[in-house]
C-alpha cells in the first residue's frame, strides 16, 4: 500500500515535467520512465527534490527533480540570483565567476548559468573551458565579484554532476548567506520561474588573461627558489586523471623551474567518462597506478595526481627500499607545514605572528609541528570552507603560513 501511494505522488509530480515549460527530450524521457512497468527509475527520479544544501547541489546526472540537470540547475542558479540582487542592492552591477570542470554536461550547465545570471542583470565573467576550481576561486577576488560557482562533482564516479556556489572572499558560501541561498532556491517551484533567455551583453568569456594572472600569484608562493634551481631536474610525473589540472599544473610547475615534468599521456584526455580509472579520486591507490607505472619506467623521483577540479592532491613517491608508496592526506600536511616553517626559521621569516589552519579530524602532529616552531594552529570544521573562513577572519592582521585536512586538500 505505501509503495502503491509513492508510486501516485511521483507519477504526480512527474507528470509536471511534461509541460510545456520542459524541454522536449527531458519530456520524452520522463514520459518513457512513466510509461515502464519498472517503476524504480521513476521512484528514484522524481521521490524527492535535490536538496540544495551548505556545499550547492551534487547528485546523478539525468532527468527528474532528484537528478542533476538544466532545470535543478536552472533553480540553484535563479534562486542564486534572486539572493544576490537582494544582498548587494546598492552596487550599480553585480558579478560573478562561472567555472566547470571535465565531467559531462558541466559545459552545459555552465553555459545555462551564465545565461541566467545575465538574465537577471548580473554581470557573468565565463571560463572559456574547463579550469580548476582554486582559479575560480581566485578569479572572484581579482575580478572584484560577489560571487561564483563551480559546475563540479570533485572526486565522485562519472554519473555525478554537482554544483558549488562562491562568496566574494573565493570561498564556499558560509552562514548566513548560506541558508539565505538555500531559502530563495527552495522558493523556485517550477521551471517557469527560471529565466532562461540570457543577455550576451551581460557575458564576457575569460580565459588566458585570468590564467596568466592566476599563475604569477602562484609563483610568489615559491619560499625557496634557489633550491629548485638545484634540482630543477628531478623527475616529477603529474597525471590530472583526465580532469582540469591538465590545464595549468604542468604550466605552474615549469614556471617554478621543474623542468623534467613527466606526463601519462592517456590521462592527458580531457573526459568526463574517466576511461582509464574506476574512480578518479586520488585517495585510492588504483587512481595512481598508471602514473606509478611510468614513474618505474622513468626511474622518476615523484609522481603527482590531481582530482577532476585540481583542488586534491594524491603524491607517491619512494621509500628507502625503493619501493613506491602512497602518501596519504595526513603526511602530505605534516610534510608540507615542516618544510614551509623550516624554511621561513631558515630565511628569519618567523615573526609570531602566523598562523596555519586544520580540521579536527587531521591528525594533532601537525599541531605539535607548529607547537614547535611557536606558530599558532586554529583547528576548524570539515572543509575548506571553514578553512578558508579563519582565513578571512584574520586577513590583514596575522600572516596565513598554511592549512590543509587529511583528505588529501
Amino acid at each position: 500500500m505505501e509503495n502503491q501511494e509513492l508510486i501516485k505522488q511521483v507519477t504526480e509530480k512527474a507528470e509536471k515535467w511534461l509541460s510545456p515549460a520542459y524541454d522536449a527530450e527531458t519530456q520524452a524521457e520522463v514520459k518513457k520512465m512513466l510509461e515502464n512497468e519498472d517503476k524504480t527509475e521513476l521512484i528514484e527520479s522524481f521521490y524527492k527534490d535535490l536538496e540544495f544544501g551548505t556545499g550547492g547541489l551534487r547528485g546523478i546526472m539525468g532527468s527528474g527533480s532528484n537528478r542533476m540537470n538544466i532545470y535543478t540547475v536552472g533553480g540553484a542558479t535563479q534562486g542564486l540570483s534572486n539572493y544576490l540582487n537582494k544582498n548587494f542592492k546598492e552596487l550599480k552591477q553585480i558579478s560573478v565567476v562561472v567555472g566547470h570542470d571535465c565531467r559531462n554536461n558541466s559545459r552545459k550547465f555552465a553555459e545555462i548559468s551564465a545565461n541566467i545570471f545575465s538574465a537577471n542583470g548580473i554581470k557573468v565573467y565565463l571560463f572559456e573551458a574547463l579550469r580548476p576550481t582554486p582559479e575560480i576561486s581566485f578569479a572572484i577576488r581579482h575580478l572584484g565579484c560577489q560571487s561564483g560557482i563551480v559546475i563540479t562533482a570533485s572526486h565522485n564516479p562519472k554519473e555525478y554532476n554537482g554544483y558549488k556556489a562562491y562568496w566574494d572572499d573565493g570561498a564556499q558560501v558560509l552562514a548566513p548567506h548560506d541558508t539565505g541561498i538555500i531559502e530563495e532556491v527552495e522558493r523556485i517551484s517550477s521551471a517557469a520561474e527560471i529565466k532562461f533567455e540570457g543577455n550576451p551583453d551581460l557575458i564576457e568569456i575569460i580565459g588566458e588573461n585570468i590564467d596568466s594572472a592566476f599563475l604569477e600569484m602562484v609563483k610568489t608562493v615559491s619560499i625557496a627558489p634557489d633550491v629548485i634551481k638545484r634540482h630543477h631536474d628531478m623527475k616529477i610525473v603529474y597525471t590530472p586523471i583526465h580532469g582540469t589540472g591538465i590545464t595549468l599544473i604542468p604550466r605552474a610547475l615549469k614556471s617554478w623551474g621543474f623542468t623534467n615534468v613527466i606526463d601519462v599521456p592517456e590521462q592527458n584526455v580531457i573526459s568526463g567518462d574517466f576511461p582509464t580509472v574506476k574512480s578518479p579520486n586520488p585517495e585510492e591507490p588504483a587512481a595512481l597506478s598508471m602514473a606509478i607505472d611510468k614513474a618505474k619506467e622513468m626511474d622518476a623521483d615523484l609522481v603527482m595526481a590531481s582530482d577532476p577540479d585540481a583542488d586534491r592532491v594524491g603524491i607517491s613517491c619512494k621509500n628507502d627500499k625503493g619501493e613506491w608508496v602512497l602518501i596519504n592526506g595526513n603526511q602530505t600536511c605534516m610534510m608540507y607545514l615542516y618544510y614551509i616553517l623550516t624554511q621561513y626559521r631558515a630565511l628569519g621569516k618567523i615573526t609570531g605572528n602566523e598562523f596555519c589552519v586544520k580540521t579536527i579530524v587531521t591528525t594533532e602532529l601537525i599541531k605539535k609541528i607548529a607547537d614547535k616552531n611557536n606558530i599558532e594552529m586554529l583547528d576548524c570544521y570539515t572543509g575548506f570552507k571553514w578553512i578558508a573562513r579563519e582565513i578571512r577572519l584574520n586577513e590583514g592582521k596575522k600572516k596565513y603560513i598554511g592549512g590543509g585536512e587529511e583528505s588529501y586538500g
